[in-house]
């Protein structure tokens, strides 16, 4: 048997003024000629610390613009009239300016650091961007990250409901496993144990992180570290199969439907605590540290509408055909929206 080969991130920094270092790491990597992408509005943020860091190590800033698209056509475009000197492309903000310059740096075969600004989801240490495609939100490859950068000083400064979403985000690779362990049991789908493995373990340490708030900077970089170890597992299993499972497709299906969703991480943390309580797995650990960590509370003031997602949940199996989480069977569809509609913590936040 063949060994198998993956890409990891070579440059892993995340703590506390790591952005005012971007010059240095760069430097010890050998890149000279840079490209920098920034999230809406992240210039005047940040923009004068970065230059003045890359400019102190002699690094080349070739190119630097805000980025707010995500259509396909547009990145195409953008990406080929990139300096053909560029040595790597810099993605800093949110998800939108992280997927287009994965997916530029993924078309030109250049090297690409990821920088979030927030920790909604796993996005920026995965090697897939969502992208526009005739007018639909699609997933295509992109560039596995090169480096990614994280400051925790940054991502307090962000709003709360950022750090909710990355909660969600996080914490639904328990029911994510679990569709997974389901669907190869049935033959549907054969599971990596490796790529279980890590994923396991990542988001195992993340609920077990002590925590006065979730503004600690210990809770920061244990989120953080948790979801850079969730793209690690899904570029072992050559998919997203060990982090997105019966709870994602719900909030896909969310996105399809409503005129203005919630966020990503959000609707996936609600669809977790459902989809937990189908599986009869661990929704007393979940509904633990959603109310712990304050997601719930936070949750209750979104005025959602229960309506939403038991047609979410009908929705689910077309999402991903050819997948088979629980939600590809009836009767599981049949008691999610029964306990939607009967579970009292749910009763509270609908």
């Amino acid at each position: 048997m063949a060994a198998s080969y993956i890409e990891i991130p070579t440059l892993l920094k995340v703590g506390k003024g790591t952005m005012k270092n971007l010059g240095n790491y760069l430097q010890i990597s050998n890149f000279k000629n840079v490209v920098i992408y920034f999230g809406n509005g992240l210039i005047d943020l940040f923009g004068n610390d970065i230059i003045k860091s890359l400019k102190e190590e002699d690094i080349n800033i070739l190119e630097y613009m805000e980025l707010d698209t995500v259509r396909i056509d547009d990145i195409i475009r953008l990406a080929f009239g990139i300096d053909s000197n560029a040595q790597v492309i810099i993605g800093i903000g949110g998800g939108k300016v992280i997927d287009a310059a994965k997916y530029a740096a993924y078309l030109r075969k250049l090297p690409f650091i990821s920088i979030p600004t927030s920790s909604s989801s796993d996005g920026f240490s995965s090697a897939s961007a969502s992208l526009i495609v005739n007018g639909r939100r699609t997933s295509v490859p992109a560039r596995m990250a090169y480096g990614i950068v994280v400051d925790t000083n940054i991502l307090k400064s962000a709003p709360e409901k950022f750090i909710y979403s990355g909660i969600g985000d996080m914490v639904s690779k328990i029911t994510a496993l679990y569709d997974w362990e389901f669907e190869s049991q049935l033959g549907y789908s054969e599971k990596n144990d490796f790529a279980v493995m890590i994923a396991k373990k990542a988001v195992n340490s993340f609920v077990r992180t002590p925590f006065e708030t979730i503004q600690d900077d210990l809770f920061l970089k244990e989120l953080v570290d948790s979801l850079a170890m969730s793209g690690i597992a899904n570029e072992i299993a050559g998919g997203s199969t060990p982090t997105s499972g019966s709870e994602h497709l719900i909030s896909h299906a969310l996105d399809k439907m409503l005129e203005k969703p919630q966020l990503h991480g959000i609707q996936v943390g609600i669809a977790t605590y459902l989809m937990s309580k189908v599986q009869n797995h661990r929704y007393a650990r979940i509904h633990a540290i959603f109310e712990k960590t304050g997601f719930w509370n936070y949750v209750s003031t979104l005025e959602l509408n229960r309506e939403d997602y038991e047609r979410a949940i009908d929705m689910a199996p077309s999402i991903k055909p050819h997948r088979h989480t629980y939600l590809h069977e009836e009767k599981y569809r049949e008691l999610a929206k029964q306990i939607l509609r009967e579970d009292e913590v749910l009763k509270k936040i609908f």
